[in-house]
């Protein structure tokens, strides 16, 4: 007697309840991530801040953030801090443990394609009276953004997967979801298959979309080189 049921397998990849827990795997990697970013952004620039104190606080906030793992992060977030009369809904603590961490890296990548832009051309827009706002937006983004692009699609990746850890505080997300039919309908290889195929979906169509944005900022930037050679 075979233990693999096709009928079930082909059944549950179009599925309603596993659909809608797709779904919610993708807006919260796209809400954590945009999350993420903004925090990242402010953090990459207190990195690199004057001030001491604000390179420490950043400093230790990557420090803690990308060593310890997503899982107590969340853990701590749903479970500890109501102890201290703070309390998140299962929504807000996935997508603050998600974006917290998400940042951390972010920060780093950021801060990286900051740093590989020439600091003489930042010395040349001030001799040209450009304020620190208008340097960072009009000279030092547009050229970082072509750094940090690579490094931010594997980071969107990671976390459309990294998502799944929401599970463990009951978020309903694909894995939870596909957990949750598992219990009441006992075919464990067809389902986690299903929702193997699903990650598997995502992180592809992903990688396409990441290939055409890379190859528009390689196309722009090969553009660009050929009108200065001229």
């Amino acid at each position: 007697m075979s233990v693999w049921n096709w009928s079930g397998f082909f059944n549950y990849l179009t599925n309603a309840y596993i659909l809608e827990g797709v779904f919610t795997t993708v807006w919260l990697t796209c809400v954590s991530l945009l999350c993420g970013l903004v925090l990242g952004f402010v953090i990459a620039l207190m990195r690199r801040s004057k001030l001491r104190v604000m390179r420490a606080i950043a400093w230790f906030y990557i420090w803690l953030f990308r060593g310890t793992p997503l899982l107590v992060q969340l853990i701590v977030i749903y479970t500890a801090l109501p102890q201290l009369g703070i309390r998140f809904s299962v929504i807000e603590a996935a997508l603050i443990g998600l974006a917290l961490n998400e940042a951390a890296y972010l920060a780093e990548i950021i801060r990286a394609g900051i740093e590989a832009v020439p600091e003489g051309q930042s010395r040349a827009a001030r001799a040209l009276g450009m304020t620190e706002r208008q340097i960072m937006r009009y000279i030092i983004m547009p050229q970082a953004f072509k750094v940090i692009i690579p490094p931010l699609g594997n980071s969107v990746n990671g976390l459309l997967k990294t998502t799944s850890v929401t599970s463990v505080i009951s978020m309903e997300e694909l894995l939870r979801r596909t957990q949750v039919l598992i219990q009441e309908k006992f075919m464990v290889l067809e389902l986690f298959a299903v929702a193997a195929l699903y990650y598997l979906i995502l992180t592809t169509l992903w990688d396409f979309v990441q290939r055409r944005i890379e190859r528009r900022f390689g196309q722009s930037t090969a553009a660009v080189g050929l009108t200065e050679k001229r």
